[in-house]
């Protein structure tokens, strides 16, 4: 704002450059509500920014948290492929030595009814 501004009007041809005591205590009034106003919107202001800087700390904060939580679902997608892999090696040698018992059930029914069909002839 200007100087001007805070001046009271005056009447006259301009020319005269003394103020009077009250036109002095009405600038100083209006100079000290302007900075009254300005302090108050230093004020206001400064809560803002506080405010804001109190916002970014927990972004930054909730961003490192996620990204901490990315890395562990990462480890932990990785441990679940190396399981998967074990359990299905642990499946698959289940099921080969579920074959070979059952392999080994059917040779010796076979040789047994094959053996006692030996035995009935005679031979």
């Amino acid at each position: 704002m200007e100087i001007h501004s805070f001046l009271p009007e005056r009447k006259g041809d301009g020319m005269d450059t003394t103020i009077t005591r009250a036109e002095h205590e009405e600038f100083c009034r209006r100079m000290e509500a302007e900075n009254k106003r300005l302090a108050d919107e230093d004020k206001r202001q400064n809560h803002r920014i506080e405010e804001l800087e109190d916002n970014v700390r927990q972004i930054s904060s909730l961003a490192a948290s996620t990204e901490k939580l990315a890395v562990n679902m990462e480890n932990m997608l990785k441990v679940q492929e190396q399981q998967g892999k074990r359990l299905e090696r642990l499946e698959s040698r289940d099921g080969e030595m579920w074959r070979r018992v059952t392999g080994y059930v059917i040779t010796a029914v076979i040789s047994i009814i094959t053996g006692f069909i030996f035995a009935q002839i005679g031979m």
